[in-house]
């Protein structure tokens, strides 16, 4: 089925292009969602206006998107999280994780289905893209680390942690041993 799109779809086209799509994805997708309209003639004569609107407005997203990829230079997201020992979570990092501490620490907000591909699994450093555009996709920095011990601090939580279990431990010894209960 040929349509109009209105707006840009993702790996479809750019708004005021004419595609030819799945007659199920339009009349499901994307016409009620206001994305495209069906290439009737009437509409055909209505594309070059539509075209006109749509480089502007493709104009005026490029630069707000060129703002952002400058906002994200550099930007590094830290997640503690639980993980085996071997290094695997007990969850994952999401997309939709990292996009809540993006808005949180930096006051972006970007859609998470533009960043990254898939969920993180391990711990480790990892350099996730974030796709703005089909030709700006900026990386940011994700630090995946053991729960307790924080990267940023320059010594692990737990060892901070240490001397209060050690005064601990003296007075567990003075005290009288259980006995199970049989």
């Amino acid at each position: 089925m040929k349509v109009i799109l209105m707006q840009d779809v993702y790996k479809k086209g750019v708004a005021g292009e004419i595609v030819e799509v799945a007659p199920g994805y339009a009349r499901n997708f994307l016409i009620p969602q206001g994305m495209a309209m069906k290439a009737t003639p009437g509409a055909m004569r209505q594309h070059e206006n539509l075209r006109k609107n749509a480089t502007m407005r493709r104009a005026e997203r490029d630069k707000e998107f060129t703002q952002i990829a400058e906002q994200l230079q550099g930007v590094a997201l830290y997640f503690g999280v639980r993980a085996g020992e071997t290094g695997k979570l007990y969850g994952s990092v999401t997309p939709g994780d990292i996009a809540e501490q993006l808005k949180v620490e930096r006051g972006i907000e970007i859609d998470r289905r533009r960043i990254g591909d898939r969920s993180i699994r391990e711990l480790g450093e990892f350099a996730v893209p974030v796709r703005l555009d089909a030709t700006l996709a900026p990386q940011i920095k994700v630090v995946v680390f053991r729960e307790g011990h924080d990267p940023r601090a320059g010594q692990a939580v737990e060892a901070e942690a240490a001397p209060v279990a050690d005064e601990i431990a003296p007075e567990m010894e003075d005290a009288p041993a259980e006995t199970p209960a049989e």
